[in-house]
């Protein structure tokens, strides 16, 4: 079976069904059993977040507690859900105050230090790649 969402036809991530549970609106939390397989859809331009190739039910931006990140009109854009950390922040916290890695971050933002990742991100995974990313690009509008 593909994984492709059903509305854009890119290839998402697979998450957890308690991931979903947690992140949807109460009444959609409802209706999600065990035995379904939720993908994110990767696409930024894309409205759909989780879908589900069992029952093809689609889940939109507009039933989801959290904006998601890497989609184009999130706001705020976290980086950690856990702690609350925004992207802004941590590109702040390269350019203004001098955070050059993963630990020098934690310490500026306080990222990573409340983890409930499964729960709180939408992915269900430490954010900890994400931030490196953000790094990155923050460090490349330095040089």
């Amino acid at each position: 079976m593909e994984e492709k969402c059903p509305i854009c036809h890119q290839i998402g991530e697979k998450v957890k069904n308690i991931t979903v549970k947690h992140l949807v609106l109460d009444d959609i939390a409802e209706e999600i059993n065990s035995e379904d397989i939720h993908y994110l859809c990767m696409n930024e331009n894309c409205n759909i977040v989780y879908y589900n190739l069992n029952n093809e039910s689609l889940i939109d931006k507009k039933k989801v507690k959290v904006p998601i990140w890497f989609k184009k009109d999130a706001n705020p854009k976290y980086v950690c859900y856990c702690s609350k950390v925004t992207e802004e922040q941590i590109i702040n916290a390269v350019i203004v105050q001098g955070a050059k890695n993963m630990k020098d971050i934690v310490n500026l933002t306080g990222a990573m230090k409340n983890g409930r990742c499964i729960l709180n991100n939408p992915l269900g995974k430490c954010c900890g790649p994400i931030i490196v990313e953000t790094i990155k690009k923050a460090l490349g509008t330095i040089g």
